[in-house]
């Protein structure tokens, strides 16, 4: 069938589908499919479907289930009745033969039942030590900052993995919770590992460009129970200083702080591309420009016309 085997050659390998494949390997089966148009490669299988439709689905066809787990017991019960039901054309029956011949060989399934999963290929591990999945943050361990991971996501669990080997397993947050951060302890470095960036470097980074940019920064970190998990969000807003110029983002950052508690990059981008603080803005350059004086030129200083 297509949605499990994407092609069956005479020669060469069979290329299964991702997700059935993925089963396959779950339970540590291997998956052997019947070739196109040739039934009697899985008489037996179709034989079986038949009769146990006819044991069990249509032995309940009138009754009604009000839940599934009602519905649930009664086909095991028609089912154990199948399977102990004595055979017409010799001795035993299912259950008698599967004991004696094959549960020896069978392994106990997983501890964890399989879950259909998506893959979600190169995401980049950020300063702050967490990648980010549907607006929510799961942290990876600190050595793997920069790389880019892979992400094994189900229902219930996010996995992270980098270069096939998982690195990180968190509970997945419901897709109704937003900004939220999954973070283990093990994951953040410690006194002897520290990042490449931390929070008294980004404070001094804003303080350069000025109070109000100061005053940002410092609410970021106060309303983040860890002060990792501020880095990237601390990041974006101070680069905006490149883009926009130091007087640009300052007055920025003053006009939201009027507004919002605790600015973020979106407001604050939004305030720097809105027409109508243009002219409060260039009037900030203004004034940051005339503030810093006369810088006197190279050819001030020493040479042929200057000694």
């Amino acid at each position: 069938m297509k949605t499990g085997v994407i092609t069956h050659p005479k020669e060469g390998d069979i290329v299964l589908n991702e997700q059935y494949e993925a089963l396959a390997n779950h339970y540590v089966m291997a998956i052997m499919p019947a070739q196109v148009r040739k039934p009697k490669q899985k008489a037996a299988v179709e034989g079986a479907v038949g009769k146990i439709a006819t044991a069990v689905i249509a032995s309940l066809r009138n009754e009604i289930y009000t839940t599934m787990g009602e519905l649930k017991l009664a086909v095991r019960e028609k089912l154990e009745i199948y399977n102990n039901k004595e055979f017409q054309k010799r001795e035993g029956s299912r259950s008698l033969v599967f004991k004696e011949s094959e549960q020896e060989f069978l392994r106990a399934l997983p501890s964890v039942p399989y879950e259909i999963s998506e893959w979600v290929y190169g995401r980049k591990v950020k300063l702050d030590c967490h990648i980010t999945y549907q607006k929510n943050n799961y942290s990876c361990p600190y050595q793997y900052v920069k790389k880019s991971v892979d992400l094994k996501v189900t229902d219930n669990f996010l996995e992270i993995y980098y270069q096939n080997e998982r690195i990180a397993t968190h509970k997945r947050f419901p897709s109704y919770k937003e900004y939220n951060f999954s973070t283990l302890p093990e994951h953040l470095p410690d006194q002897l590992n520290q990042l490449e960036w931390n929070d008294q470097r980004l404070l001094n980074w804003a303080q350069k460009i000025g109070p109000f940019t100061h005053k940002v920064i410092q609410r970021i970190f106060e309303n983040l129970p860890l002060k990792e998990q501020g880095y990237q969000s601390c990041l974006s807003v101070l680069n905006l200083s490149k883009k926009y110029s130091n007087a640009s983002l300052e007055k920025a950052c003053q006009i939201a702080l009027e507004r919002v508690h605790s600015p973020r990059y979106r407001q604050l981008k939004a305030i720097l591309t809105n027409p109508v603080n243009n002219e409060a803005i260039e009037h900030a350059e203004t004034n940051y420009k005339e503030s810093m004086g006369f810088v006197r030129g190279s050819d001030y200083y020493g040479g042929d016309k200057n000694d």
